[in-house]
């Protein structure tokens, strides 16, 4: 019979997205707003960026992808935007690859996006 473990994890810190050019999907996400908050080479040929939304407390980290962490995944990562639909359409002007805006009754408004090595995000409206 499997023990239950209590633990005193209380929030998100960091979400790490693998990238084929760190640099470029650098800016990608400060094209969309994010400030970055950190950027350096931990140890020899690992670096370490770390990029959010203005006042988010969760941070997305952009490291070098490899064989054991390809790019081009779903992230399944879920942004939270007070207006989706203005994402949307600011995004889609932009260039950036997004999906449909979803609108089902009683969901918040919804969208998925990629970045430059096509990791897929998405974009919820509050509620």
């Amino acid at each position: 019979m499997p023990t239950t473990t209590s633990t005193t994890i209380s929030t998100i810190r960091t979400i790490a997205i693998p990238t084929t050019d760190q640099d470029r999907t650098l800016a990608f996400f400060e094209d969309l707003g994010f400030t970055k908050r950190f950027d350096e080479e931990l140890q020899e040929g690992f670096r370490w960026i770390e990029v959010a939304p203005q006042g988010s407390a969760v941070s997305v980290a952009i490291v070098e992808a490899g064989d054991g962490l390809p790019a081009g995944v779903d992230t399944g990562i879920r942004f939270v935007a007070t207006d989706a639909a203005a994402d949307h359409a600011a995004m889609t002007g932009a260039g950036v690859d997004v999906g449909e805006l979803l609108r089902w009754p009683g969901v918040p408004a919804m969208f998925a996006f990629r970045d430059v090595d096509g990791n897929q995000f998405y974009v919820s409206e509050t509620d």
